[in-house]
């Protein structure tokens, strides 16, 4: 026990200490992220066991022999937990997203949406061909992409953003920053995309499609007040719309509804949350968050969708949540 205990901090080191290279092996690489999520589940362990280590404490008036055994057996019953928790964790983790079919009912044409692609480190550019081709297949009108499309410095992740070239959408592809572009250069990243893409970048902006008869609007992440730089300005993003069409908001964070300030686009698109990624984490993601996933409506009869997110951040583990493409009409 000791050994992995010590093992699996090494791993978490080395998680820490080189993720964003490529000094590690893909295998090594998914190893040490791993272990990010054994790390959490080894608390969970331990909480669990002093829990029960107090309520040993109160059987003092039991049969010592009857005491031993109903501590090995809650003991093994932990451990046999926590080995499940892992390997399903593990196991949601390695699957392939859903293409999840969201029946708002607002349009006449059909929307995919992806969220927290988090290019970088394991989400390599297979993963993004891949998940290209999965978008294609649905033959979309519009294709947004609704933040943290990366994870790491856009200059080692390059040929894999340009496979999002390969994205076929009627009427364009979308997108907004989310927190984790904040993270690398966002300067950077906004000029890649606009200069070598052909994605559609809004930062407090807005674009008309007169054949759609719909206004597309995208707010720069809540990140940006921490930041002090490209913060959101929903004034400015909606002063160009048409009034005589509906109007669908990008917006990395469900929370940015607390924002709205009297408008009230028909749909807003959002991720962030990666659907809670790993129970019990989506009980603290909603003390943030008015909204965990999936389809809601808002109080003025709007409609807002929460995408789970195409991709993940840390552990390349699940439970309780899975990655999807939204492919809304």
């Amino acid at each position: 026990m000791t050994f992995f205990l010590l093992l699996n901090f090494a791993l978490n080191l080395s998680y820490g200490l080189i993720r964003y290279s490529d000094l590690l092996p893909y295998n090594l690489l998914y190893l040490s992220s791993t272990s990010i999520g054994i790390s959490f589940v080894l608390l969970l362990y331990l909480i669990l066991h002093e829990i029960l280590h107090l309520f040993h404490k109160t059987l003092k008036h039991v049969e010592l022999s009857k005491r031993n055994f109903i501590k090995k057996t809650g003991d093994g019953a932990l451990m046999a937990l926590a080995t499940s928790y892992v390997t399903a964790g593990v196991y949601e983790g390695s699957k392939e997203p859903v293409i999840n079919v969201v029946k708002a009912k607002l349009f006449n044409f059909s929307i995919v949406q992806i969220s927290d692609l988090h290019i970088g480190g394991l989400i390599d550019q297979k993963y993004v061909q891949e998940s290209v081709m999965k978008i294609n297949s649905l033959h979309p009108d519009l294709v947004m992409i609704t933040g943290d499309l990366i994870d790491t410095e856009i200059n080692t992740i390059a040929p894999a953003i340009l496979e999002l070239n390969h994205i076929n959408a009627k009427y364009g592809i979308y997108m907004v920053l989310g927190n984790h572009e904040y993270f690398h250069n966002p300067l950077e990243v906004i000029e890649f995309i606009k200069t070598k893409t052909k994605i559609t970048i809004l930062l407090n902006d807005s674009i008309t499609i007169d054949k759609l008869k719909v206004n597309i609007v995208g707010v720069n992440d809540l990140f940006g007040y921490r930041t002090g730089i490209l913060e959101p300005n929903f004034y400015q993003a909606f002063s160009s719309i048409n009034k005589n069409y509906p109007t669908i908001l990008l917006s990395h964070q469900p929370k940015s509804i607390e924002y709205l300030n009297g408008f009230k686009p028909a749909l807003i698109l959002s991720g962030h949350t990666h659907g809670g990624q790993l129970w019990p984490f989506n009980h603290l993601v909603m003390l943030q968050q008015p909204y965990l996933k999936g389809l809601h409506t808002l109080n003025y009869g709007g409609k807002i969708y929460v995408n789970s997110g195409i991709g993940f951040w840390g552990p390349p583990m699940r439970l309780g949540s899975q990655a999807e493409i939204a492919y809304i009409i």
